[in-house]
């Protein structure tokens, strides 16, 4: 198994020590269902923004509660493969609730991002971060990248 993919447990103690060495931790979470440019540019920018970048990923139960019964397209274990082999990603940890309130509070990272196409009173996790003397960065997304949206496209062309 990849050292970056690890459990909410093993990344606490982690996490400690790093804060002890002065690391600015940065979040963030997603699917990442089909990974393209946009969750890219998105984690590179959230690995800029810190030290080190812990990544939550919902699994593949939590995923089919939020986008379907059809999803995720990549089990988590593949899903968790390709993130962790990017050099920005620096841990990958699993949640199985609908959301990674739970996480970030285990975490309380130093820094929150998620895509400029959020508000920060409506993302998950922002007022645990913020009581914390935590700050919020909403990365613009990149145009025209969306997992959604290539599905639709790949159906459409498979109907063809």
């Amino acid at each position: 198994m990849n050292e970056k993919i690890v459990s909410r447990n093993k990344i606490l103690p982690v996490i400690r020590d790093l804060k002890k060495k002065r690391k600015k931790i940065v979040f963030t979470n997603g699917c990442f269902d089909l990974m393209h440019p946009g969750h890219i540019a998105l984690l590179s920018q959230a690995k800029a923004a810190g030290d080190i970048l812990v990544v939550g990923m919902n699994s593949d139960a939590s995923v089919r509660r939020i986008k379907g019964a059809k999803r995720p397209i990549m089990p988590q274990q593949a899903r968790s493969i390709v993130l962790a082999g990017l050099a920005c990603v620096d841990y990958v940890v699993l949640f199985n609730e609908s959301t990674p309130l739970e996480l970030i509070t285990a975490i309380k990272p130093d820094i929150l991002v998620k895509g400029a196409d959020w508000k920060t009173e409506d993302i998950v996790g922002s007022d645990v971060v913020l009581q914390n003397k935590g700050k919020i960065f909403r990365i613009k997304l990149k145009k025209g990248y969306s997992t959604t949206q290539i599905i639709k496209t790949i159906q459409e062309k498979c109907r063809q």
